[in-house]
């Protein structure tokens, strides 16, 4: 209990960075091990993005249907399920930049530890392994990346009808969403493609990092 009150204090102290990572390690906690923390609670966070993301197409579906006398209540529904995937989009961003905040300081610190390793054999095992991590790093992190940037893509798609339909609560408003609607559908299709090719990426990535404990 006391090394857990050790950790929070220097995290409240210092955030991240070098202090926060010895603070960890004095109770067994290492960079590797945090990174594969932060990678998992991305994964975890795109997952919740998506079914915003389809919670949100699944309502300008159901706009394109309703009479006019239902258009307000219509365009608050709407209204709220993009700003729940607003929030889940910056989720997912702020998600992304932790994993790259660790995994800097990760790389760098397993290739200085290498140069430490006297045996030949083993010196070149612990390098493949790196450089093993680090190519499934690199696709993982590109793919998360993309999909990032296709759902910015999707919410501006998203906020113009959304801004439209709250200056026209109208039938020419319906007129033009539905013009737009397979648009959007053709969209959010796509970004959940990204986002479940980001998630496999992922999971390519943990398999290739070891634990602190293995």
């Amino acid at each position: 209990m006391r090394n857990i009150w050790l950790v929070l204090l220097l995290t409240a102290l210092f955030g991240c960075g070098t202090a926060y990572y010895g603070a960890m390690e004095q109770v067994g906690v290492h960079k590797r091990d945090i990174l594969r923390d932060r990678v998992e609670a991305a994964m975890d966070s795109q997952e919740e993005a998506k079914e915003e993301f389809k919670t949100a197409l699944e309502q300008f579906e159901s706009v394109v249907g309703v009479q006019s006398g239902e258009l307000k209540d219509a365009y608050t529904e709407l209204q709220e399920a993009f700003d729940d995937a607003e929030v889940r989009a910056k989720d997912v961003s702020d998600r992304i930049a932790a994993v790259e905040d660790v995994s800097g300081d990760l790389f760098i610190e397993w290739q200085k530890e290498i140069e430490l390793i006297s045996n030949p054999k083993l010196k070149a095992g612990s390098r493949k392994q790196l450089l093993a991590s680090q190519t499934a790093y690199k696709g993982f992190i590109a793919s998360m990346r993309r999909a990032e940037s296709r759902m910015q893509l999707v919410l501006t798609v998203f906020r113009d009808q959304v801004l439209y339909l709250k200056h026209n609560l109208n039938a020419q408003a319906i007129a033009s969403l539905k013009g737009e609607l397979g648009v959007i559908e053709g969209d959010v299709g796509r970004l959940i493609k990204d986002m479940e090719e980001s998630i496999r990426q992922s999971q390519a990535f943990l398999s290739q990092l070891p634990s602190s404990e293995g």
